[in-house]
């Protein structure tokens, strides 16, 4: 291994190159997920809850 490439490393093992591709990658498919949005039988079921009485909240 190349010094400097062992200066890079972190307690992971991995380099700041493959970290930084890691990351930009799981920003993707976060980004995506974002888009994605709730789905409307969720946003239905939320409502349904907020709507319900007070059943189960301890005093």
């Amino acid at each position: 291994m190349q010094p400097d490439a062992m200066s890079q490393k972190n307690a992971s093992g991995l380099n700041r190159e493959i970290q930084s591709k890691i990351g930009q990658q799981l920003r993707a498919i976060y980004d995506d997920v974002v888009q994605e949005g709730v789905p409307d039988r969720f946003t239905e079921l939320l409502k349904q809850l907020d709507k319900a009485p007070g059943e189960g909240k301890s005093e």
